[in-house]
């Protein structure tokens, strides 16, 4: 009887010979404990290499035997899963008085990291008599809710088989006990190991070599295993020069030593990558995988091991993916990232929680809701170009649009139950996407029929909980559903490198390693701290029993990046970020210099492998991938053109790099001669048609020829300035008859201003759009302090002129029949919209008002060099069409200062039109001369646009300028 301990640093063969004793007791029917279920086949294939057979003997984890000591006496009670353990939690939170905690009880993880400290006290055998304060209260309520449903926790059945083995003589018979790959011991394994010793056998194996500080965490584990042991413990030696690589295992014996042998050569057996920003890391270390794949290399030899696997897991993807490289997680997925799971949880939140249009269609879009999905975006683009967002109107305007009803809705509100609803939901959606004629094969079947298993195991564990309890709501289900998790890939599994974590790795071998997050912050990492569990608090429950103290973080840190290093058999990688993405530098991890510092400068110089920020493109030689291998094939037509088209000659790219050496030299000159016919016949164009024309020619051609739609609607400058011309034309026209006047008199002020709030709300409500109520508000709230503002102005100018004529069209159909000829300018008309005509009421003579939504109004001189059309030439549709002499036009901008600016004749400064910038008022010859540049320069525009003129000619020269949002488009260089 006793414990015997088995000791030495990795790789010295420990977990070997304990496997050997482990064989050798067969006939006894001993249990082997291994740290994870994973390494159950594992340990199964390498004691069958050994013997061809296994006819006695168990294999499981610590929870195995757990669970088996737990159930033999019939006392067990039914255990409960985690999605019930979290409805435990939530009814805890809910009934215990929370005092200081109530605060911080309203966020969704505090039930989470409550879950986590119980189970952490569980673990530790403390019961809730022992805490104090209100920690105590809420372990006690926990405690009630698991009574009263009848259901143990893991902790509580840890802990009742700890009891029966300590306590009771026929708990265990005379079967030995092996356990590897456990550096912290919990209270319960601590009791379990501790009882199991003094009736049977126990051999233990553990990592672990006095005075070595990577194994400084390691050390109470074992200093009290060698006390149980009383001297029976096994120290073995180094041996990892008789497994790996000289450099290696100069590694493995160097690693943190305070001295430190000569160092063999490197010899390729490690190397270290450096990069800028997380993907040019990641795109380093999957050019080496797929080196070493095309060299023959098995993908379940290589792993890379994260600090982090859900930090690194859509980086890793993203790079592992482009370059062609078979992978798989060794950790679960969240269920709402899988496809089926997201569908699922998508068309839930929408009939359950209120959701709006993105999770209706989210499920509509997806193979499980059974509508092509050209189908689907039909009916989603038809209810976003109307902003149509609140549920009900989401559904019912679906519904009239398709004109069949939404099948899946319906059998899931008329289920009787909201669990057996989901049930129903998850295999409708699985028959919508595979049918019912063939089995599903491909590698995305298998994610989907794993994440249906998931949601099938959830949806019996909520039942069962009903059965307990009672009905759970809509939300709770969703809530467990968001919880939930699916095994992607089996650890392990053939043919895919895998991507673990530090902690998961220990137990594992491969030729090949690659170590990510060597950047100081990274490595080491920073201590989880529990806010029910200080290290006060611990400290204080700490004793050989509770063993809640942890060891120190760095320690801790240490000896992870220690085993991870000595995982590799063959080739080890470091890697770290040298910069982030935008170019700041990172500095290097400690361990990272550490590991540096055991060899040769000189050589580890040679061994290290940079790329910077700017390397957009491989070497093609050294490309993973045919994608890569073409981004590097553009790239060297820059600097070596023959070449390039050789290397397309050989591999059939031709027509491809043919494509990409045009993509930015497109010919931009309209010729086709439908398109020009069409042009040459328009005989009437838009003054901000050719003003657009002068900004960029490339810009009408987008906005005017092609004139792309956005399919969501948006509160933009456009529909801004819409309502306030509306409501601006309202507020002048009905003024007369409100107030008697056809001005803003001072005096009438406030009078004036209720009845511009009377005709902003009338032209809100002319709204089509179905936008939010807050961007509604603040449409109305910030385009009626503007407005305002603009009527006070109004009232304090003291022009003769009065406001008589709003919205004047001319040159087309709805115009006046005097004015729908338009401007006439030789062999085609000008049409367009004057917002304001004001007019000396003792004369025929006026000036043009032009409102502008945001804050600029053109000066004279900005009217000539910016190339403005509008006041010139409607100056002369008021002197052509209209029959008013002009005096002026001038651009009144609605927002910030609301300048006055324009362009006006000096002699009506005294005489009509006076209160204006002194140089926006021009000479008799002068005002008259830029009136005929205007004119000239749209004779010119008309002319090149019948030829098909178009350039990438924004006005002040390229490159293209802030003010464009269509530069993408034009693939042109911006500001």
């Amino acid at each position: 009887m006793g414990l015997t301990l088995i000791a030495g640093p990795a790789n010295a063969g420990k977990v070997a010979l304990l496997l050997e004793r482990y064989f050798a007791a067969l006939p006894e029917d001993p249990t082997l404990i291994v740290p994870n279920r994973a390494d159950v086949e594992r340990v199964e294939r390498d004691l069958l290499q050994r013997g061809g057979c296994l006819l006695g003997g168990s294999i499981g984890t610590f929870d195995d035997v757990f669970e088996r000591l737990a159930r033999e006496n019939g006392a067990h009670r039914p255990l409960a899963s985690d999605a019930q353990r979290t409805l435990v939690l939530r009814r805890t939170v809910a009934r215990a008085r929370l005092g200081s905690y109530g605060p911080s009880a309203r966020f969704g993880g505090f039930a989470d990291a409550l879950g986590t400290a119980l189970a952490e006290l569980g673990s530790g055998l403390v019961e809730p008599a022992g805490l104090g304060g209100e920690l105590d209260e809420l372990y006690r309520v926990y405690r009630e809710e698991l009574d009263r449903v009848g259901l143990w926790d893991r902790d509580l059945e840890r802990s009742y088989a700890a009891s029966r083995v300590s306590g009771e003589l026929s708990a265990w018979g005379e079967s030995p006990v092996f356990a590897y790959g456990f550096e912290d011991l919990t209270g319960a394994q601590w009791a379990l190991l501790e009882s199991l010793a003094a009736r049977v056998p126990v051999t233990v194996s553990l990592p672990y070599e006095p005075g070595r500080p990577a194994f400084d965490s390691l050390s109470r584990t074992a200093a009290d295993l060698a006390s149980l042991a009383d001297g029976a413990v096994v120290e073995l030696p180094p041996a990892s020069g008789q497994s790996a690589a000289p450099a290696l295992a100069h590694l493995e014996r160097a690693l943190f030593a305070d001295a430190a042998p000569p160092p063999p050569a490197l010899g390729g057996a490690i190397r270290f990558l450096e990069a800028a920003g997380a993907r040019g890391v990641l795109e380093l270390v999957a050019l080496e995988i797929a080196h070493a794949l095309r060299g023959g290399a098995s993908p379940e030899e290589i792993a890379i091991v994260c600090p982090s696997l859900e930090r690194w897991r859509a980086p890793l993807e993203t790079a592992l993916v482009s370059a062609e490289i078979p992978f798989a997680f060794d950790g679960r997925l969240r269920l709402g990232l899988a496809p089926f799971g997201h569908a699922l949880l998508s068309l839930l939140r929408f009939a359950w929680l209120r959701g709006g249009r993105r999770e209706l269609y989210a499920f509509l879009r997806s193979p499980y809701s059974g509508l092509t999905r050209a189908h689907a975006d039909y009916l989603e683009g038809r209810l976003r170009g109307r902003g149509v967002e609140v549920p009900q109107r989401v559904e019912s305007e679906t519904l009239r649009l398709r004109g069949q009803p939404l099948v899946f809705l319906d059998r899931l509100r008329a289920a009787p139950t909201a669990t057996s609803g989901v049930a129903e939901l998850a295999r409708s959606m699985l028959r919508a996407a595979y049918g019912l004629e063939s089995p599903p094969v491909s590698e995305g079947s298998r994610l989907d029929l794993r994440a249906y298993a998931a949601v099938t195991r959830l949806v019996s564990e909520l039942e069962r909980w009903e059965e307990l309890d009672r009905p759970l709501g809509e939300e709770e289900i969703v809530a467990a559903l968001e919880r939930a998790f699916v095994q992607p890939f089996a650890p392990g599994e053939p043919g895919r490198v895998a991507v673990t974590d530090l902690l998961r790795a220990r137990t594992r071998r491969f030729e090949t390693v690659f170590i990510l997050g060597l950047e100081e912050g990274q490595l080491p990492r920073r201590g989880d701290h529990s806010p029910f569990l200080d290290d006060d608090t611990r400290q204080e429950l700490d004793n050989p029993r509770a063993r809640l103290a942890r060891p120190e973080q760095v320690s801790r840190e240490r000896y992870l990046f220690y085993t991870a290093c000595t995982r590799a058999t063959r080739r080890l990688y470091l890697v770290r970020e040298a910069a982030n993405d935008e170019g700041s530098p990172r500095e290097p991890s400690p361990f990272w210099n550490e590991v540096r510092g055991l060899f040769d400068v000189a050589e580890v110089a040679r061994s290290t492998r940079r790329r910077p920020l700017s390397a957009l493109t491989w070497p093609i030689q050294e490309a993973p991938s045919e994608r890569e291998r073409l981004r590097a094939l553009a790239s060297l037509t820059r600097s070596e053109p023959d070449a390039a088209a050789s290397v397309a000659r050989a591999n059939g790219w031709e027509r491809r790099l043919h494509r990409a050496r045009g993509a930015f030299e497109r010919p931009t000159r309209l010729t086709h001669p439908l398109v020009l016919e069409e042009l040459r016949s328009k005989s009437t164009f838009g003054v901000t048609e050719l003003e657009s024309f002068a900004d960029c020619s490339s810009i009408w051609f987008l906005e005017r020829i092609i004139d792309p739609k956005t399919i969501d609607p948006q509160v933009d400058a456009r529909l801004r300035g819409s309502i306030a011309h509306t409501a601006l034309h309202r507020f002048y026209a009905g003024l007369p008859k409100r107030l008697g006047t056809d001005r803003v008199e001072s005096d009438r002020l406030d009078d004036a201003l209720a009845h511009l709030c009377e005709c902003l709300e009338d032209a809100m409500g002319g709204i089509r759009l179905e936008i939010p109520d807050l961007d509604r508000l603040e449409l109305g709230q910030s385009l009626r302090r503007d407005l305002e503002q603009f009527v006070r102005d109004e009232a304090e100018r003291s022009s003769p002129l009065h406001p008589r004529r709003f919205e004047v069209s001319f040159g087309s159909e709805r115009s006046a029949p005097e004015l729908q000829r338009g401007l006439d300018l030789g062999d085609f008309a000008l049409a367009g919209k004057i917002d304001r005509i004001d007019v000396d009421p003792h004369s025929a003579r006026g000036i043009v008002q032009d409102y502008k939504s945001g804050k600029t109004a053109h000066s004279a001189a900005k009217i000539d060099e910016e190339l403005r059309l509008q006041i010139p030439l409607y100056m002369l549709v008021l002197r052509d069409l209209v029959g008013i002499e002009p005096l002026g036009g001038v651009y009144r901008a609605l927002a910030g200062e609301r300048h006055a600016r324009g362009l006006l004749r000096a002699e009506a400064r005294d005489d009509g039109v006076p209160g204006f910038v002194a140089s926006d008022y021009l000479g008799e010859d002068e005002f008259w001369a830029q009136i005929e540049l205007a004119q000239d320069r749209a004779r010119t525009l008309v002319g090149r646009i019948r030829e098909g003129d178009v350039r990438h000619d924004p006005r002040g020269g390229p490159p293209c300028p802030p003010w464009c949002d269509l530069y993408s488009m034009c693939r042109i260089r911006r500001q």
